[in-house]
């Protein structure tokens, strides 16, 4: 990524997101993240409001502005929440640890049976199979 994201896991849930990363020199995590969410957010925002024959995309869009009039500032819609929940990898069992936790969400929730069956996650590049994301396997 152009940005100095470095990213060795990750999984995207039906309302949720994991990924294991880092900032490269000089980059800085909470700027990526602050431009990934706004971005992502404005893309996924245009393609729920062109969908509307979509029976759910009206009921999203009013959440998602229902959240957006409770902010001071002048937002249309709250997609994301706030802030970044990032935790410091202290070790590489911890590593290990945080990087089995975010392949086992699918399997966890009965999506799947086994972690590289997902699609939209790292699990399959750490089993040899190219996944949607590059990612530097650890």
């Amino acid at each position: 990524m152009n940005k100095g994201l470095e990213i060795f896991a990750w999984c995207l849930m039906s309302n949720h997101l994991h990924i294991l990363c880092r900032a490269k020199e000089p980059f800085k995590l909470s700027d990526i993240m602050r431009d990934f969410k706004r971005y992502n957010a404005q893309l996924i925002l245009k393609a729920i409001e062109k969908e509307s024959g979509e029976s759910r995309s009206k009921w999203m869009l009013n959440r998602f502005r229902f959240r957006g009039n409770l902010l001071k500032r002048n937002e249309k819609y709250k997609f994301w929440e706030d802030g970044v929940h990032a935790i410091n990898i202290v070790s590489g069992y911890f590593f290990e640890q945080k990087l089995y936790y975010i392949h086992q969400n699918p399997v966890r929730a009965q999506i799947v049976e086994e972690d590289w069956h997902y699609l939209h996650s790292s699990a399959r590049d750490y089993c040899g199979i190219k996944g949607l994301v590059e990612v530097s396997v650890y």
